[in-house]
């Protein structure tokens, strides 16, 4: 049994007059690969601080093992009193030449000033410092934040070569489901423990959400379907995505209908689509800015309902493409079309629209009511759709966290009338369930989405095709989300490697389509799910009646258990409807 490095007994913390946490109780030992998550607000962050010693709890106790090295990379690491960024990557106590060989493979100039450096290079500059310390011990609060996807991927090879522990919050599912074996959910001052990685916390957490529910369910069935859903808010919705998913084959199988060849961004002309609403016709247009080439020959068709997700390194050029998008910077050469129709909303990064005001003034003017997507809805309303409490209403917006505050401008933007969504870097500062609620609703709108990110989970949930910059002028246009993108570029490494290689063996044929069998079962599913929907619903209105239990406890355990096997059974359905619906896309693919 290993020995642990750190403990937290019954540790207490006070939240103004109350508790953010109350008796919790952990223990780290140097194995460990732990996943921390929780809603935005919960204490994760502040966790972390506990854990490090930078915040001491005001009850219980916490210990060490002797000699420990404890490293935390913050989410906005202070760098003020810093000139440079090797000023501030060296305060850390790591060697010279430790810092400027992680520098090197990190991609960071660490003589940039601090004060003008990027939110990416800041990030480099904080991940160069916590790990050139070879801390026993590390914390990472969004490490993947302000990150390319090349840089994740050099910090996930290299936190799966080191050896210590690895307690980590992020929003990235990629990067937490690669690296952590156990996870922590921080939920309502409660933590709780699981020994398995974050690819398992769906279910776990589905589990101990569906035990409150039966235990709720005992007590009093009205209380226990508001208050399980005020508790686990999308959560509990997270496998009820099936016809979000739908869409998005459809769109994307759409789009490769309109796609002339198999990875190529020559997209079909106007001509040979005359029923296709075109927002953007960029054609054979360039851009530079002395010796930096944004883009070269470079041609794009937004159409309504595209959701086209931008990726590439940092400084390559993407928030660029879509000012050349929106007329925001015109190019060298080259035309760009808008439908005088062409209504975008542009989610404010730096949170401009909060300045000054109270969430009912950034959501409704300060009125009662406001419009979303033509339907009159009450303000406290929606921001319980949202994950907020009603109370916050006449709060100021800056005193929300970073990830309420993001939340927030979402649920404010997505309620502005337009039929182009701009979202830059959307998933940062924010948790799981309100990833899941973005998703959800970029399902559901009408209109057209362009996204930056760095996020190839959310990527591969939300988008219909990838524009991937390069950073040389060079951007490639590939339907479908990042794992097709990934896996189109794989013919032609093998094609490199095979020129030097001897001759393979006659591969066996690869399937084009389902088996009859597969094929079969996708088509009955759907009636199978409606089925099952109707069974619950009919159980769910019985165990409704309040007196239920009082007049009848053992009907009302036989339905309750009958209840559980039916949602087990509609689970077991949708993940199957799931499976079969992505091996389809990929064997047509």
């Amino acid at each position: 049994m290993p020995e642990p490095i750190l403990t937290l007994d019954a540790i207490g913390l006070r939240n103004g007059a109350g508790w953010l946490f109350r008796d919790l109780s952990l223990t780290i030992d140097a194995r460990d690969r732990l996943a921390l998550i929780g809603r935005n607000g919960a204490g994760k962050s502040t966790l972390l601080k506990i854990i490090d010693g930078s915040i001491e709890s005001d009850a219980g106790r916490r210990a060490t093992a002797s000699g420990i090295r404890i490293g935390r990379l913050e989410q906005d690491p202070p760098m003020g009193a810093f000139a440079t960024l090797a000023d501030y990557a060296l305060a850390g106590g790591a060697a010279d030449h430790e810092v400027a060989a992680l520098a090197d493979q990190l991609g960071i100039d660490l003589a940039r000033p601090a004060a003008t450096a990027s939110g990416g290079e800041r990030r480099r500059a904080a991940l160069v410092r916590v790990l050139a310390e070879a801390p026993d011990l590390l914390l990472l609060d969004e490490p993947t934040n302000h990150l390319d996807i090349s840089a994740i991927e050099w910090l996930e090879n290299w936190l799966d070569r080191s050896r210590c522990a690895l307690v980590v919050i992020s929003h990235d599912r990629t990067f937490l489901t690669r690296l952590t074996k156990n996870c922590l959910w921080l939920d309502r001052g409660t933590l709780r423990r699981a020994e398995v990685g974050f690819g398992g916390f769906d279910a776990w957490s589905d589990a101990v959400a569906a035990e409150e529910e039966r235990t709720a369910q005992r007590l009093d069935t009205k209380l226990r379907a508001e208050e399980h859903w005020l508790q686990r808010g999308v959560t509990a919705r997270r496998k009820r995505n099936m016809g979000r998913l739908a869409k998005l084959l459809e769109l994307r199988e759409t789009r490769r209908g309109l796609d002339r060849g198999p990875t190529t961004a020559r997209i079909a002309t106007e001509s040979s689509d005359p029923g296709s609403k075109i927002l953007i016709d960029m054609k054979a247009v360039s851009l530079a800015f002395g010796e930096r080439v944004i883009c070269k020959d470079f041609s794009l068709r937004v159409r309504k309902g595209d959701r086209i997700g931008i990726i590439g390194p940092n400084g390559a050029g993407k928030s660029t493409l879509i000012k050349l998008l929106l007329g925001q910077v015109e190019p060298d050469a080259g035309t760009i079309t808008r439908s005088a129709a062409l209504a975008p909303t542009i989610i404010d990064q730096h949170r401009q629209r909060l300045k000054g005001r109270t969430v009912r003034e950034v959501l409704a003017d300060g009125g009662e009511w406001l419009e979303v997507n033509g339907s009159k809805k009450h303000v406290a309303g929606y921001l319980k759709e949202y994950l907020f409490d009603a109370g916050i209403l006449d709060a100021a917006a800056e005193t929300l966290s970073g990830g309420e505050q993001s939340r927030l401008l979402l649920a404010r933007e997505f309620a502005t009338p337009s039929n182009l969504m701009v979202l830059d870097e959307p998933t940062n500062d924010l948790d799981m369930e309100t990833l899941d609620l973005i998703e959800e609703v970029i399902g559901d709108y009408d209109g057209t989405v362009l996204l930056v990110s760095h996020d190839r989970a959310f990527l591969d949930r939300v988008v219909t095709m990838i524009v991937a910059m390069d950073g040389s002028g060079k951007a490639e246009v590939s339907v479908g989300g990042w794992s097709d993108w990934v896996a189109r570029q794989q013919p032609a490494v093998t094609a490199a490697k095979a020129k030097t290689a001897p001759a393979p063996a006659p591969a066996p044929k690869k399937a084009s389509k389902l088996s009859y069998k597969d094929a079969r079962e996708l088509a009955e599913l759907p009636g199978r799910m409606e089925g099952l929907n109707a069974d619950i619903a009919r159980r769910e209105a019985a165990l409704a009646d309040p007196d239920l239990y009082a007049k009848n406890p053992a009907r009302f355990a036989a339905i309750t258990a009958e209840l559980d096997a039916l949602r087990a059974q509609l689970e077991a359905a949708e993940l199957r409807w799931l499976e079969l619906a992505e091996l389809e896309e990929q064997l047509a693919g």
